[in-house]
């Protein structure tokens, strides 16, 4: 009887932004918010769905990605990234710098490696071990949460391998078939899923509820725009609203938050969120709802515009943010008296 091995790559690990860092076996990070999010997905990945036994490799950022996908992961030694010798946990800056001859040698020849770093060859070995081993100790479909180098060993393919991507091995026999490699996972996005992502992200119970305020009033004034003839995409609006604080706390978050969505595979959604502080214009598409839905939402009561923008006045200190706190009023109220003119129109 065959089974399936799901090769899943940790979700992204919190390192400095800004630069490139050869992460291999010997350095660690933890998942940063993108990758807590990243990791949350999983459960409600089909494939996945009936996998019962989840081996994470010792490394954090494994360890943090297969949490969410079973309780009782188990920790096996194999799993971890090739060991980059010295070049691990440097920036590619510093090793430009330090190991100018090497580094572009290696542009051409990958095979080339820094003193102390592991082949290929002795990755994909420790990796069948470490897969044989956890096939004796379970049964049926497993899951193992590993690193991109160790992944593209076992399979012989560098096809692209981002973050919480999915690779299949096929065991029949004691012989090992390399199935999909490198597959992002793209769960249907139900409210289950956006109420983990978002409280992956660190929101509390005060934000989810927040958010959902916002999202049963963006449901209400979508379809009553939907009976007066304005086609929305309904399911758009109503899933960008759950999530419209998922970066919440980070500097300009709704910026980031349709950052995040993009690298999630959701950029309709990311369009959406971005414009959640500010739209574009007053047009009252899938953007404007969502950006009046929160401004008519207050913690998760519903507010006049007068009273939520009278609040957040007081924490605008310069000019420039009292400038801009007038033009999202002014906006705010034109996407008002629209929807309200078409509500009350016969």
């Amino acid at each position: 009887m065959s089974r399936r091995i799901f090769l899943i790559r940790h979700a992204m690990p919190d390192i400095p932004l800004g630069e490139r860092w050869c992460v291999g076996g010997r350095s660690d990070f933890p998942l940063g918010r993108l990758g807590r999010i990243q990791a949350a997905r999983l459960p409600f990945v089909k494939e996945l769905e009936g996998v019962r036994t989840v081996f994470a490799s010792p490394l954090i950022r494994a360890i943090e990605t297969a949490r969410p996908l079973c309780a009782e992961r188990r920790i096996m030694p194999g799993l971890e990234e090739q060991d980059m010798g010295v070049w691990d946990g440097l920036s590619f800056r510093e090793i430009m710098a330090r190991y100018p001859e090497l580094y572009a040698a290696r542009e051409s020849d990958p095979s080339l490696l820094p003193d102390g770093a592991e082949s290929e060859a002795a990755v994909a070995g420790r990796m069948r071990e470490a897969i044989d081993r956890c096939l004796r100790e379970s049964e049926g479909d497993i899951a193992l949460v590993s690193h991109k180098g160790a992944i593209a060993a076992i399979t012989s393919q560098r096809s692209k391998l981002g973050y919480t991507s999915l690779s299949v091995l096929e065991e029949n026999n004691g012989v090992l078939r390399v199935g999909e490699v490198g597959r992002q996972p793209r769960p249907e996005l139900t409210d289950a899923l956006c109420l983990a992502m978002l409280r992956a992200s660190g929101a509390d119970e005060a934000l989810v509820a927040h958010c959902r305020a916002v999202a049963a009033l963006s449901d209400e004034m979508g379809a009553a725009l939907t009976e007066k003839g304005i086609e929305l995409d309904s399911e758009a609006v109503h899933a960008a609203a759950l999530l419209h604080d998922i970066a919440k706390g980070e500097r300009d978050h709704a910026a980031v938050g349709g950052l995040w969505l993009i690298e999630l595979g959701f950029p309709k959604l990311a369009e959406i969120v971005r414009q959640h502080t500010e739209p574009d214009s007053d047009a009252l598409n899938e953007a404007g709802v969502v950006f009046l839905a929160d401004k008519l939402v207050r913690g998760a009561e519903r507010v006049e515009l007068e009273e939520r923008f009278g609040a957040s006045l007081a924490k605008c200190k310069t000019p420039e943010a009292r400038a801009a706190h007038a033009r999202r009023f002014e906006l705010a109220r034109s996407l008002k008296n629209t929807i309200d003119r078409l509500k009350g129109a016969e």
